[in-house]
């Protein structure tokens, strides 16, 4: 529950790098449960905008869309760095998040969305970082999904996967899929796939 009372103070704020993604630091200070006030803390933020991700499924064929790209997160671990995902993307100005949505399930995915549902909001990390995601279910037609996408002038090299439902979850489970943004997708899939089937026009 939240408490009225919680407060936070920031004294000082600066750019600390501007990049691809932004750098912030910052001092600060915030109450206490115990009563009274913290120490001022130093605290680097990451700073991107918000971002959409989307799970595309085809109900009537039981497909789930996957997407593969290579990613720098992994390079300081001994992971794969070419990931499997769902379709993601950041909020322009300007934008809805249903916007994004349709424009990047086209764009990384080569498929028009049937359907769009709001499933939930929230944050990658949000001990560094502001990133926070809109996650939808959007119902396609994956026999139209496939191939190499991505735009040039976004050096985006991204490769589809159409794959069963359980074949795609068993990638959750092996830990092929070690991606936090397409494990909560597939798992919210996972809950509700039936209903989704029983719901799917002919």
């Amino acid at each position: 529950m939240q408490n009225d009372d919680r407060q936070y103070r920031i004294l000082e704020e600066e750019l600390a790098y501007h990049g691809f993604f932004d750098l912030i630091r910052m001092k600060l200070r915030h109450t206490l449960f115990q009563g009274g006030w913290s120490k001022v803390l130093t605290r680097e933020l990451f700073q991107r905008g918000n971002c959409v991700a989307v799970i595309p499924y085809d109900p009537l064929r039981d497909k789930v869309i996957l997407i593969e790209q290579f990613r720098v997160g992994p390079l300081r671990n001994d992971d794969p760095k070419w990931m499997l995902e769902i379709v993601a993307g950041a909020i322009e100005p300007g934008e809805t998040p249903e916007q994004v949505a349709h424009r990047e399930t086209l764009e990384e995915a080569g498929c028009e969305i049937l359907e769009l549902r709001r499933i939930t909001e929230f944050y990658t990390s949000p001990g560094g970082s502001s990133e926070k995601i809109t996650l939808f279910y959007a119902r396609v037609e994956s026999d139209k999904a496939g191939g190499i996408h991505g735009l040039d002038e976004e050096d985006e090299d991204i490769r589809v996967h159409v794959l069963p439902f359980q074949q795609a979850y068993g990638e959750v489970e092996s830990g092929r899929i070690n991606s936090a943004i397409p494990i909560i997708g597939l798992q919210w899939l996972a809950l509700h796939r039936d209903a989704l089937r029983r719901e799917a026009p002919d």
